[in-house]
């Protein structure tokens, strides 16, 4: 990366707009010139646990340093240390998305530095906010309970896991609100084995007793995906023995096979039993943008909340994870704080929602200016194309595993993920040791990284496309350098075997 040569002769004073401009200047320079480079580097980092114990002093300076120095250690020092998200060879996870207009809009949401917690504390920032997820809804196709015309409408929160955390809250307190808050441990919530990881640690901090968290088996037939029938008899026998069913969590592009629950099914489940009914499509939910994919969406007006996160795929840089629901006031009863000190006229008249009362913290970013300049500066069919593009090279990187015999596609191709696996020569582990192995292997080279997951009791890698860079290219490089790890992984596997 390129580095400005220059010393600076004067301090740097905590806010001065002609400093701010020209060590802006340098940062985005800075900036710029990783992106142009970020192909060289190994996309996973290859450093040790510690690595950077040994780099950096024990104690903070007392004196100010030159930016230059600063910016030389972040090159020496840090890059190495940083796994490359934005590198268009990132397979890993779900991607996390970025764009100019993204980073654009972060630089102005941090440039502003409001803390707009309530309409007073920044005016825009709320009513933004409430346009920009009406626009977005409405591109979703979302029932019109979800916009803020009723009283329905969304938030922005950090991520997924805030999300289901305060729909959660809310759900817990409106039926406690009603059946008594004696009843705290007869309450049941429901999920497949798909489910994001963080409901489990969201039922722990709402107190719902692990013995009554509902965990579905889902299998190949249903695509894994919740068996209605299975989540019927479990909230039968359930409230048999005199527990009560309040919650289900379903998902829309689950993160091992971005499955997708049968909404319409469940959803009339969940109303004939009078529960709430949540779902996360924070992956696949971005795809529904596009008419082709919005089928994957019905039965999301049975939903009591939906949510997904544009930084997964809509060219957003985290975070920004948008949720809507029915009734904005089961989140206000739930988690309002109505100190003296943040009284005012708005508040007083109602005529605003206060977003601290639909959130976990009270501080909260002007997220809603990523969204905004995003739609703003590629529109939204360029979004749609963005999509489109990426799962046309998950399709292509598919057909590639299909050509090769010595491996098998394990689940069907959803949006832009691929789940493989190279073919064990026994099914004693699930293909675990052997697979594992052609992980950490092509891993290792740094020229791609990917991640893996269990499903059926297989070892599943997932290739993930969706970094913003993505070309073919990339696509097909990826699939070679596969291949020749698992000739030698297998050489090696036979080896061991016959010794």
């Amino acid at each position: 990366m390129k580095n400005g040569n220059a010393d600076e002769k004067e301090p740097l004073r905590p806010m001065d707009a002609e400093q701010l401009r020209k060590y802006g200047h340098k940062m985005i320079d800075f900036i710029a010139d990783y992106y142009k480079s970020i192909e060289q580097f190994p996309v996973l980092s290859q450093v040790q646990p510690d690595y950077l114990k040994d780099l950096l002093p024990n104690f903070a300076p007392d004196q100010p340093e030159k930016f230059q120095d600063i910016l030389d250690d972040i090159t020496k020092k840090i890059i190495p240390g940083v796994t490359h998200w934005q590198n268009p060879n990132f397979f890993g996870y779900f991607s996390a998305s970025s764009s100019i207009a993204g980073f654009l809009g972060e630089i102005l949401c941090s440039g502003l530095n409001v803390i707009g917690f309530n309409w007073l504390t920044s005016p825009a920032s709320t009513e933004l906010e409430i346009i920009v997820l009406d626009w977005l809804a409405k591109l979703l196709n979302l029932p019109d309970k979800f916009l803020s015309s009723g009283h329905g409408g969304g938030i922005i929160q950090g991520t997924a896991s805030e999300a289901i955390l305060v729909v959660l809250l809310a759900a817990r307190d409106k039926i406690l609100l009603r059946i008594g808050r004696n009843s705290m441990d007869k309450l049941v919530v429901y999920s497949s084995d798909q489910v994001h990881s963080f409901f489990k640690k969201a039922c722990q901090i709402a107190g719902i007793h692990s013995e009554n968290f509902r965990v579905l088996q889902t299998n190949a037939s249903s695509g894994h995906g919740i068996d209605p029938r299975i989540l019927d008899q479990a909230i039968h026998d359930d409230m048999d023995i005199g527990l009560i069913p309040f919650f289900l969590c379903a998902t829309v592009g689950t993160t091992s096979s971005a499955a997708v629950d049968p909404l319409v099914e469940i959803g009339l489940i969940t109303e004939e039993n009078g529960m709430w009914f949540h779902v996360d499509a924070a992956y696949a939910g971005n795809a529904c943008i596009c008419s082709e994919y919005r089928h994957y969406l019905d039965g999301v007006e049975y939903a009591d909340s939906f949510g997904i996160n544009p930084y997964k795929w809509l060219l957003v840089n985290f975070d920004c994870s948008c949720l809507w629901v029915k009734d904005q006031r089961d989140l206000v009863n739930s988690l309002t704080t109505n100190p003296v000190y943040l009284e005012n006229m708005i508040f007083r008249k109602n005529n605003f929602v206060d977003f601290k009362d639909m959130e976990i913290q009270i501080g909260r970013r002007f997220r809603s200016l990523k969204l905004w300049m995003v739609f703003r500066l590629y529109g939204v069919e360029n979004l749609k194309e963005h999509i489109r593009k990426n799962i046309k090279l998950a399709r292509q990187f598919e057909k590639l595993v299909r050509s090769d015999n010595r491996f098998e596609i394990v689940c069907p191709g959803m949006f832009s993920l691929v789940c493989f696996r190279l073919l064990p020569h026994n099914e004693n582990d699930g293909g675990y040791e052997l697979n594992s192995k052609l992980l950490d292997a092509v891993n290792s080279t740094g020229k791609l990284f990917f991640t893996h997951t269990i499903i059926s009791d297989k070892y599943i890698l997932r290739f993930a496309v969706g970094a913003t860079l993505t070309e073919e290219r990339h696509i097909i490089e990826s699939w070679k350098v596969i291949q020749n790890q698992a000739t030698l992984v297998s050489r090696k596997f036979t080896q061991q075997n016959k010794n």
